[in-house]
C-alpha cells in the first residue's frame, strides 16, 4: 500500500452522521450502543492487512485482532478464529486443539453469506449476521490478555477499541456464539 490516510482523531462512539457508511457498519454501532458498550473509533483508508493497521493500532492504543474465516475441505463447517495480529497462524496447531480435519480459508462467497462482510473486514461483530449459528467462534486466549480489543465494525475503513471485559461479558453473550478457546 503506497498511500494510507488515517484521521488523527480518536472518536468516542459512532459517527455523528452515518451518511455514506455501509448498513453493516451502522448495524455494528447499533448493536454496541444497544448493549451499552462504550468504544473509541478511528477512521482511515481501507486497511486490508494487519501491516496496514500499525498506525491505527498506535492511535487506538490497542492491537487489532487478526480474524481468520476458515472452513473444512467440504465447506460444511465454518470457523471464525480471533488471534493476535502479530502471531503466525499454523493450521495444524488449531486443528489439533479443535479435533477437526485440516482447515483452509473459506473464501469470499461464504464470508458474505454467513457474516455479511467482505475480505479485509472480517470481525467478531460479523457474527451478529450468522443468525443460524453456522460459524463456530474460536478465540486464541492471548486475545483476551490485554485490557482492550481492537476490531473493525465489519468495514475496514474504521477500527474500534473495545474493553476486553465488554467483549467477554456483553458482546459474546449477545452474539450467541459460545467460543472455543485455544492456545496457538
Amino acid at each position: 500500500m503506497d498511500h494510507f490516510t488515517l484521521d488523527p482523531t480518536l472518536y468516542e462512539g459512532r459517527p455523528a452522521d452515518c451518511t455514506g457508511r455501509d448498513a453493516v457498519e451502522t448495524a455494528c454501532y447499533d448493536f454496541l450502543d444497544g448493549l451499552g458498550v462504550p468504544y473509541r473509533r478511528a477512521d482511515h483508508d481501507e486497511a486490508p492487512s494487519i501491516e496496514a493497521c500499525a498506525a491505527v493500532e498506535k492511535l487506538l492504543g490497542a492491537s487489532i485482532c487478526k480474524n481468520l474465516f476458515l472452513c473444512n475441505r467440504q465447506k460444511t463447517q465454518f470457523y471464525l478464529l480471533l488471534m493476535p495480529g502479530d502471531k503466525p497462524f499454523h493450521t495444524k496447531d488449531l486443528t489439533g486443539q479443535l479435533g477437526c480435519s485440516r482447515l483452509s480459508f473459506a473464501g469470499e462467497e461464504p464470508m458474505r453469506e454467513l457474516l455479511g462482510v467482505t475480505p479485509g473486514s472480517v470481525s467478531v461483530l460479523g457474527l451478529m449476521n450468522d443468525t443460524e449459528g453456522r460459524v463456530r467462534l474460536v478465540i486464541d486466549r492471548d486475545v483476551l490478555a490485554p485490557a482492550y480489543f481492537g476490531c473493525h465494525p465489519c468495514r475496514n475503513t474504521s477500527s474500534l477499541r473495545i474493553a476486553t471485559a465488554d467483549l467477554t461479558d456483553k458482546i459474546l453473550p449477545a452474539l450467541r456464539h459460545e467460543p472455543a478457546y485455544v492456545t496457538l
